[in-house]
């Protein structure tokens, strides 16, 4: 999913001669707290609303006010996990993208980009969530697939979190979200072969006949 296919064409851009009263109706409009500025299709920043509602006199223009993350900004060629990464480091609630001569293309905005992000991930599929402890060093997704596999199920998504989140490289985690909800044979399978499952979220009950080790899973739930 590249930045291109994610513009919303509908989404104007503000221009250094408009009015900060035009900003905030367009802000309101489209419900976002940030727009884009260029001027003869040149990247000139963002404004956010928290900064133009301090503006006493709504008629300034925008090259009067205060203009941020002017140098901020995405390609069309770039991945949505570039994107989420821009997003989350300068919080924003748009994203400019230019095309290769630095003009303006258009404008990404975040909430639409985390509702596409969401569907890629199959989170609207019914099916359970696993989140798994490994070593940054055993770490092997193949093996992993293999072991679920086996058990008749798929893995519609997968994402890893590094061990710098947590405090060693043996903390690192992995969170599959499966293709089905009665995940009991997948558990007992996993910790058969000394998977640590941290989390397991299924709309089944998970029954186990090991009732030492349905109370650790609990457990864990509940952390």
């Amino acid at each position: 999913m590249l930045a291109a296919t994610l513009i919303n064409p509908m989404v104007p851009t503000l221009k250094l001669t408009d009015a900060v009263s035009m900003a905030l109706d367009w802000m309101e409009e489209y419900e976002t707290r940030q727009l884009i500025v260029a001027e003869a299709d040149e990247y000139r920043g963002i404004v956010s609303e928290e900064i133009l509602l301090d503006v006493i006199d709504d008629s300034q223009l925008i090259s009067e006010v205060i203009r941020q993350h002017q140098d901020v900004y995405a390609t069309e060629d770039q991945h949505v996990y570039e994107l989420l990464r821009l997003a989350n480091q300068f919080s924003l609630k748009v994203i400019p993208i230019l095309h290769e001569d630095n003009t303006v293309a258009g404008t990404i905005l975040v909430g639409e980009l985390l509702g596409r992000f969401a569907d890629v991930l199959g989170v609207q599929e019914k099916g359970a969530v696993l989140v798994l402890k490994v070593n940054e060093r055993d770490y092997s997704l193949s093996e992993i697939s293999r072991l679920i596999e086996s058990n008749g199920t798929k893995i519609i998504s997968s994402y890893y979190t590094t061990s710098t989140t947590y405090t060693s490289p043996e903390d690192s985690r992995l969170t599959l979200k499966l293709n089905r909800t009665n995940i009991t044979p997948i558990v007992a399978t996993l910790e058969r072969f000394g998977y640590d499952i941290k989390e397991a979220h299924a709309n089944d009950p998970i029954e186990n006949v090991d009732q030492e080790r349905l109370d650790m899973l609990m457990r864990y739930l509940a952390t």
